[in-house]
């Protein structure tokens, strides 16, 4: 076993460091007042374990072993430039269930000279979100080559977000486990005890190139004046300045061309600022934006959001020994934007995320990994929102690009090479991977940044009318009197969208905000085009397909009134068959005719008729409305009476039979097979029917009206029917008639039965 020593360093806040917190509040703008937040800063505990590196210097493990309790880890060594060339991977056990994770890798292509010219600065592997944990393993190898070493000064940092709460008097202390003697190989090491840092044996560590700063000190700008600049080495060109500057000097923060979207200030997410007490620097402008995702588990809830940048800040801050955490602006998966690096949201601050491009620019990032998984929608539009806000501030483009100076000499993953001093083109929302040699910031992620750059540029996309409330369709043409109420949708989230307007015949009739999906309008009689116009915040507007719609009040008309005649059909005393006839007619667009009484039915404009039944004996009114797509309405009515009246009440001559029976109405027939036997009724009504008997032996009769014959009928069926009405004859008014049935007495089948006839008065 190894001896250790063991060293608490607890960096109490001087009264200078306390004086350098208060210039770091009165420089920080505005940082924001969007969200309330009461809890206080959280103490986060982080803690440093070094590996223990093979003779080789080849691969390094950390055995097996019970932890403090932490939340997110990373491996970080001495030299920032250096490179682990091989895969580091750590698996830990949840401190909720005491199951162990599988391997999981930590992302190695960072580099730590993002926050250069600073003391102690580590090389580091991305910091990975793992939750709640009580134990961890380690294995790194230098990617199988004897000839690749690791860096030196291998440890494993974890990080313990604490929770927020009210203000503790001192601030938290920073512990790290590392060996007085060589480390052991011995794989079943317990738990470390923690130490602090020792530093760095001379010459351990080399201070890596800085991203090149400008030759001269750039003039003061309203965004940043520059009171003072670091001294340049020699460059081609001069990059733009990055100044620390008292709260008196800065002017107040340049306006957007768009709004402000809400963002969580530091406060909101329990930073502890006594940890990184110095006072923020700023650049002169924000010429572009770069995306990350911090890598880690997606699984992380909303809610656990702030422990999670809590965690990142103290690495930042604590592991890999920066000023403060490197992004801007952070984002979780619900949306929720939160302020990074101290200095003001509206502020141009310098950053540290994109090596040799943090000036000018500003970095957000998303939480969580999105190499195989698609950032959520919510991310998406406040990534989207925050960009255009942010460079609205200094009249950037979303959808443009600039030319950044390259801080550094190095690469992007496409294989680009940059040169220090050098002037280089990129959009104005780029990903981390465009400026550096990173997969970051994922390569679903990256692939949605043309959407995110669209939906910041604008204009609004999938402008569409839904409906328009209060008019009929036919085809693709809308009816209506004249009020009507305009739906419409847009893929575009309303969070872009400065107003809508409706337009009619070109002109605004109405204008809402950017959240309404309605709008009403008043039209004239008249066809008229309907469109709905969208206007971006960037102030792009879109405009909708036309809808045409027809104002009209003209009612319809029935050009046919509503007509009643008797059909063909089984004949009941509460149904006798009947024939609803009409016709209507619309100027503009007939929609349907309702029967209201005595029944409700609703028929379509081109049907004139419909079969009903009717009580015998009982007058009853057949009530209609006609109805146009626009809604105007025209009514008409007819009445009738069935009258059945019986065989017995017939003018009779020949021999006839009566005959008995309950399928009989009345419960009685007449049959005859005399030939030339006939029966005669007269009555006064519009509409006439025969009723019978059938069978397969019934024979066929002649039929008279009003003395002329009209009909030979044959009453033939290959089923039995009773009380059937066979024939039927209509005039258009009422009138006095006489019906006479006449026997043929057909060969081989010469009886009928008559029940009698049906007549509409």
């Amino acid at each position: 076993m190894r001896s250790k020593k063991r060293i608490w360093i607890t960096a109490a806040v001087a009264t200078s460091a306390v004086a350098g917190v208060l210039v770091f509040e009165g420089v920080t703008g505005n940082p924001s007042t969007d969200s309330d937040a009461k809890s206080g800063p959280a103490r986060t505990d982080v803690r440093a374990t070094a590996l223990k590196v093979d003779g080789d210097g080849t691969t390094a493990v950390l055995g097996k072993r019970d932890t403090k309790p932490f939340s997110m880890l990373g491996v970080t060594w001495t030299d920032p430039a250096a490179k682990v060339a091989g895969a580091v991977e750590v698996r830990t056990r949840s401190a909720a269930d005491g199951k162990w994770t599988s391997w999981l890798p930590l992302e190695t292509d960072v580099d730590g000279r993002a926050e250069t010219g600073r003391s102690g600065v580590r090389g580091s592997t991305e910091p990975r979100w793992v939750g709640p944990s009580d134990g961890v393993e380690v294995r790194i190898n230098a990617g199988g080559k004897v000839s690749t070493r690791l860096p030196a000064g291998l440890r494993l940092d974890t990080v313990d977000p604490g929770r927020t709460g009210t203000l503790n008097a001192d601030p938290a202390a920073f512990a790290a486990d590392l060996p007085e003697d060589p480390p052991s190989t011995d794989p079943t090491d317990g738990p470390s005890d923690p130490v602090t840092p020792e530093p760095p044996a001379p010459g351990e560590a080399t201070q890596p190139p800085a991203e090149v700063p400008p030759t001269d000190p750039a003039p003061p700008s309203p965004s940043a004046p520059a009171t003072n600049t670091t001294t340049p080495p020699a460059s081609p060109t001069p990059a733009p300045s990055v100044s620390s500057s008292p709260a008196e000097t800065l002017p107040p923060a340049p306006s957007s061309t768009v709004p402000k979207p809400p963002i969580t200030p530091r406060t909101g997410w329990g930073a502890d600022e006594s940890i990184s007490p110095e006072a923020p620097e700023y650049t002169d402008t924000v010429k572009a934006v770069f995306v990350h995702h911090t890598a880690g588990t997606n699984n992380y809830t909303c809610a656990e959001s702030p422990a999670v940048i809590r965690s990142v800040y103290a690495y930042h801050v604590q592991s890999e020994k920066w000023k403060d955490i490197g992004y801007n602006f952070l984002v979780d998966k619900c949306g929720t934007i939160f302020e990074g690096r101290k200095g003001g949201v509206d502020r141009p601050v310098f950053g540290a995320h994109t090596y040799g491009f943090n000036r000018q620019t500003a970095g957000i990032a998303v939480l969580g990994t999105y190499t195989d998984s698609a950032a959520p929608s919510a991310v998406t539009t406040s990534v989207a929102r925050l960009a255009a806000w942010k460079l609205g501030q200094y009249k950037g483009d979303p959808a443009g690009s600039t030319m950044l100076t390259a801080g550094a000499t190095g690469g992007n993953l496409a294989g680009t090479r940059f040169t220090a001093g050098t002037q280089y083109s990129f959009k104005q929302i780029s990903g981390h991977r465009d400026g550096f040699a990173t997969e970051c910031p994922g390569t679903q992620l990256y692939g949605q940044l043309p959407a995110i750059r669209s939906l910041a540029a604008g204009p609004v996309t999938g402008l569409a009318i839904k409906s328009v409330t209060g008019a009929g369709l036919s085809g693709t043409t809308y009816y209506t009197k004249s009020a009507v109420t305009v739906g419409w949708s847009a893929t575009t989230p309303s969070a872009f969208v400065s107003k809508y307007e409706l337009l009619v015949d070109g002109k605004s009739v109405a204008t809402t905000a950017g959240t309404a999906t309605s709008a009403k309008a008043t039209l004239a009689v008249g066809t008229h085009k309907v469109e709905v116009r969208a206007t971006h915040q960037s102030g792009k507007v879109s405009t909708s397909a036309a809808a045409t719609v027809v104002a009209d009040q003209t009612a319809p008309t029935f050009t046919t009134k509503p007509d009643l005649a008797l059909r063909t059909g089984t004949v009941d005393t509460t149904a006798v068959p009947v024939t609803l006839k009409w016709k209507a007619t619309d100027a503009a667009s007939l929609k349907e005719v309702r029967l209201t009484a005595p029944v409700a039915k609703t028929y379509g404009p081109t049907t004139t008729s419909a079969s009903h039944t009717a009580k015998s004996g009982v007058a009853t009114s057949w009530a209609m409305t006609a109805y146009d797509q626009a809604g105007n309405t025209a009514a008409a009515s007819v009445s009738g009476t069935p009258v059945i009246v019986q065989e017995s009440s017939a003018t009779k001559t020949g021999t006839w039979t009566t005959k008995s029976s309950s399928s009989y109405l009345g419960g009685k027939s007449y049959s005859s097979s005399s030939k030339n036997a006939s029966l005669s009724w007269t009555f006064t009504g519009r509409s006439v029917a025969l009723v019978v008997s059938r069978a397969a032996t019934s024979g066929q009769v002649y039929v008279y009206v009003d003395g002329a014959k009209v009909s030979t009928v044959d009453l033939k069926s290959t089923t039995t029917k009773y009380r059937d009405a066979l024939w039927t004859q209509n005039w258009t008014s009422s009138a006095k008639h006489t019906v006479k049935i006449v026997v043929v007495a057909t060969s081989g089948r010469p009886t009928v039965t008559t029940d009698g006839i049906v007549y509409l008065k």
